[in-house]
């Protein structure tokens, strides 16, 4: 069999997570299930009346999605995670975003595209879009005291990652985002590409070195108690290789889109991939839900259904057969799930305490 492209970074990873996924015997008992979208309204160089048009179509239908969809264990209904780009920037384009985060129903974190970037550079654009996301839309959260964000790379270059140089040209960049108040990275999986990560499956923080690209190379996975390892925190989503129908395997990476729909078996198949924290699943799926193609199948149309809402009750479904406790997060709710464990305020398998959103009030 042909190995996909990139296929030695990451499969030495992989077979090893799988080994140790059929040695393990913890059963799990918890499943928080996050949407981070790679939300780009202006994505495609369109016009601003396209982009308006795109986040208008998501304000409408994304409500009357999530209120069809089945409530998890708390009693809530999905939350969807817009990670905007910060070279988009447009106050009338984060607004509708804003409305459906103040519903409870959506929130919005960092995501940015650059290229031959300087480390001044990059603080000073992460500085002032975080501090308008407060200031003018009431976005981003506080914890311990501090503004803090999630964290997506456009062109997958995290932390200068790509062999080219290409996309970014910030070599320590994990120090950076933590300096800044990143609470955590959402980038990972980015296969086929060569800045794809070592280390698969795993919730970890990074331990590589600051003056070489790709510092999220080496890690410390999270462990229950462990408390904090390193510079910043991967929540990296579900890799592996998916059979259902196929004489050749797909690559599954935790994408829903257009060319790549929710199905019952995918479905399944995070469960068994996705990073776990002792008896707890952390599934971090991904899209780019603002291009019309990607938007059609999430959202629905006249003639197809919501891949969405189809996904959100297979996955409801495959948590009831598993015995298995839901829970919709945000990038930031599960973010706190993580650290609930990590840092001992809640024992794998105990009920959670409700998690505040940490949402500062101008």
């Amino acid at each position: 069999m042909k190995l996909p492209r990139n296929a030695e970074i990451w499969l030495p990873g992989y077979v090893r997570d799988r080994a140790r996924h059929l040695l393990g015997h913890t059963r799990p008992r918890r499943l928080w299930v996050s949407i981070t979208d790679h939300y780009e309204p202006l994505g495609g160089k369109v016009s601003n009346e396209t982009a308006r048009q795109r986040v208008s179509r998501w304000q409408e239908a994304w409500p009357r999605i999530a209120d069809a969809s089945p409530r998890d264990a708390d009693g809530k209904r999905p939350c969807y995670s817009f990670f905007y780009p910060q070279e988009e920037y447009r106050a009338e384009l984060l607004a509708p975003l804003a409305e459906m985060t103040r519903d409870g129903i959506g929130d919005v974190e960092v995501h940015i595209h650059h290229d031959k970037e300087t480390a001044a550079g990059f603080v000073e654009k992460m500085r002032a879009f975080c501090r308008t996301l407060r200031e003018d839309h009431g976005l981003l959260h506080d914890h311990n005291g501090r503004l803090v964000f999630g964290f997506i790379h456009g062109n997958w270059a995290l932390d200068n990652s790509h062999p080219a140089g290409i996309g970014c040209g910030v070599t320590g960049e994990i120090g950076l985002l933590r300096d800044l108040g990143c609470y955590a990275d959402f980038t990972m999986p980015s296969i086929p590409s060569p800045t794809q990560g070592r280390v698969v499956n795993q919730v970890y923080w990074c331990t590589g070195r600051s003056d070489r690209p790709k510092g999220f190379d080496q890690g410390i996975e999270a462990t229950v108690g462990g408390g904090t390892q390193g510079d910043l925190l991967m929540i990296t989503g579900p890799l592996g290789l998916r059979y259902a129908g196929r004489l050749v395997p797909r690559m599954e990476m935790g994408e829903i889109a257009a060319n790549d729909l929710p199905t019952e078996y995918r479905v399944k198949r995070w469960l068994d991939l996705a990073p776990r924290i002792g008896s707890e699943i952390f599934l971090k799926l991904y899209t780019h839900g603002a291009r019309e193609d990607n938007a059609d199948a999430l959202l629905g149309t006249a003639t197809k259904p919501s891949g969405l809402k189809q996904m959100f009750q297979w996955l409801h479904e495959a948590a009831e057969e598993r015995q298995i406790e839901l829970h919709w997060a945000s990038a930031y709710e599960m973010f706190r799930a993580v650290e609930a464990l990590t840092h001992g305020s809640r024992t794998a398998g105990a009920s959670p305490e409700p998690i505040a959103s940490g949402r500062g009030v101008l």
